[in-house]
């Protein structure tokens, strides 16, 4: 074979060029910290990082949706908080007003606070997350939920829904509540059974909340849950009959009511429980009452099923019953059991509002949760990520002083290469 000095020259530069690349490709992954700067470099480990960097990405979203549904979490559970220290003001406001030694004056002052704290409540149900939804509209962000004044009564707009927050591949949580399971349905009376009493009652008898004493009893199927319970004085003794409204007849008699006097003699404070005594018709509906002070012949205390009724209800009524004061005639024991009645639904209300805000702070824990596992699988992926893109200092560093020596001798090889010549030795 013939070897030309073209030859020479081109294989001497192709070896330098060679040697050249080499080196300023391992010079870049010594400064960039990736042995994979093109997928060429490692086919395989490069798809493999693809599909790592993409998960990682799609968990950074998770993340920040995470953070997002607890913001927003956050805001409702701060809101429900000032609901719940709203309540309990309201409730101080209700005692003070059913004090014996205020006037109507008085009453109507608190009244008048009260109606701030109404607008205030308003404020709290119709507040919004940091993008302008409502907190409590269910799906329907974009429409102000609640509506009214005490007069007309407030009026819900929003829906029942949730609106759900993807947090993770596998779950959805609700960064939102209906309006209507938080303020509006809401039991009254003690949660089973609400007490009242007739506005023509003419003596001082005053009825609490009840207490059921056996749900199950309570429940059977026989129970029609709405009870009169009427009174009579014969002769100064006080007697009760315990009538049911469905059917017409009394209990304590299994036929229509009788005159009076009435099966049972009436002892203030003792519990009236809705059960038989003695030689009466079997019944037993594991509840009770106690009615306080000594009813007016012809007074009549109703019992009947809890139905929901909104907190602002609630703080209307009483509202009103402290505007309306104790007028003529037995205004102070109406007054008295108008303000007893509010006081249990606000404690319901009270209690409705923790039980909205455990459901929040489960949700807010769970996303806690959610965060920590996101915040470990984001690590093993910057793991896996290093093992497969990150440059092994030690041996690329070997590497680069390696290729800077082959492409020295390829240089001075070439030096010496090109230098031959028969002149020099003529």
């Amino acid at each position: 074979m013939r070897v030309s000095s073209g030859m020479i020259f081109s294989a001497g530069l192709a070896s330098i060029q060679k040697q050249t690349a080499s080196l300023l490709h391992t010079q870049q992954q010594v400064a960039s910290g990736r042995r994979i700067l093109t997928p060429a470099d490692d086919p395989v480990a490069a798809a493999r990082a693809l599909e790592v960097e993409q998960a990682q990405n799609t968990n950074a979203l998770y993340q920040a949706n995470q953070k997002a549904a607890g913001e927003t979490l956050g805001l409702a559970e701060g809101r429900l908080i000032s609901a719940g220290d709203l309540i309990h003001s309201v409730r101080t406001l209700a005692v003070q007003g059913g004090g014996g030694a205020l006037s109507d004056r008085d009453r109507r002052s608190i009244a008048a606070e009260l109606r701030q704290r109404f607008d205030e409540l308003l404020g709290l149900a119709n507040a919004t997350d940091g993008s302008g939804q409502h907190l409590f509209s269910g799906y329907m962000g974009d429409t102000t939920p609640f509506s009214g004044t005490v007069a007309t009564g407030v009026v819900y707009a929003g829906d029942e829904g949730q609106r759900q927050q993807q947090v993770s591949a596998s779950r959805q949580i609700a960064v939102s509540d209906s309006g209507n399971d938080v303020f509006m349905r809401i039991r009254n009376g003690n949660g089973s059974f609400a007490t009242s009493v007739t506005a023509t009652n003419g003596g001082s008898g005053v009825i609490d909340a009840g207490t059921v004493t056996d749900p199950a009893k309570w429940n059977v199927a026989g129970n029609n849950k709405d009870f009169s319970i009427v009174f009579a004085v014969n002769a100064g003794t006080t007697t009760y009959d315990i009538v049911d409204n469905v059917s017409g007849n009394s209990l304590l008699t299994g036929a229509a009511p009788a005159a009076a006097p009435y099966p049972r003699v009436f002892t203030p404070g003792q519990a009236i429980v809705l059960k038989n005594q003695g030689a009466e018709p079997a019944f037993d509906y594991g509840a009770q009452l106690v009615i306080s002070g000594n009813p007016a012949n012809g007074d009549t205390f109703d019992v009947d099923a809890s139905a929901s009724q909104s907190l602002f209800a609630t703080l209307g009524n009483l509202i009103v019953a402290l505007e309306t004061g104790a007028a003529a005639g037995n205004g102070n024991t109406l007054l008295a059991n108008r303000i007893g009645f509010a006081l249990t639904d606000l404690d319901q209300a009270q209690d409705n509002l923790l039980r909205v805000r455990a459901g929040i702070g489960s949700r807010m824990n769970e996303i806690d949760s959610l965060a920590g596992a996101g915040e470990n699988l984001n690590l093993n992926y910057e793991q896996t990520l290093s093992r497969l893109r990150d440059v092994d200092y030690a041996a690329a560093i070997s590497q680069l002083t390696q290729e800077q020596g082959y492409l020295e001798a390829a240089q001075k090889s070439f030096l010496r290469v090109t230098d031959l010549s028969l002149f020099n030795y003529v």
